[in-house]
């Protein structure tokens, strides 16, 4: 197998990947979306809510904001960020405090609501190191490839958590462990 990257930015990259099967080539598609791990807010504490948007409503924007995800963090792990507004104003994902800098909102600009004078909000998020097979809110960005004669011509667009370019190295990763782990398995089968 070869892999021949054509462009590579932060958020994008492309390669073909050439001496492949399609199971393979599918392989690394559900790999990139269900096995690399991002941090995602899944739990909310309200403590105060007196906007014209239910609390529901507000808990799932807070839950599709993408976090940073650093390299060293561990499966499991959680960071606690803080929301506390007083509006008028509009809130936007930079005004969640996280007790983790290395856990903070990708995009500082991503809108979550609007409060009108003396509407208020305080919550308490709790975010989690998670893989897409739990949510798909822990999906670290969309990988597609096409098959055209004998390579697959793939793209992965990162969510902003990780370069793309590391998501292609952690799925790599993956795999060469589920085979190890197989490999051992039959061992002990013999």
């Amino acid at each position: 197998m070869k892999i021949s990257v054509q462009s590579n930015t932060e958020q994008e990259m492309s390669f073909t990947l050439s001496g492949a099967t399609t199971p393979f080539a599918n392989l690394i598609r559900r790999y990139a979306v269900n096995s690399v791990p991002v941090f995602a807010i899944e739990e909310v504490a309200i403590y105060e809510n007196n906007s014209s948007f239910f609390d529901e409503y507000i808990t799932h924007r807070l839950g599709l904001i993408p976090l940073t995800t650093p390299s060293k963090a561990k499966l499991g792990e959680e960071v606690t960020l803080m929301l506390d507004v007083t509006g008028p104003n509009t809130i936007y994902s930079d005004s969640l405090k996280s007790t983790d800098k290395n856990v903070v909102p990708v995009y500082s600009n991503m809108p979550i609501i609007k409060l009108l004078d003396d509407q208020n909000i305080r919550m308490e998020c709790k975010a989690v190191l998670a893989t897409g097979k739990k949510h798909a809110r822990h999906q670290p960005g969309l990988v597609a490839y096409e098959h055209v004669g004998d390579e697959f011509k793939f793209i992965i667009e990162s969510y902003g958590q990780m370069p793309a370019e590391t998501i292609l190295k952690k799925v790599l990763v993956k795999i060469q462990e589920s085979a190890e782990e197989i490999e051992s398995e039959l061992k002990k089968s013999e």
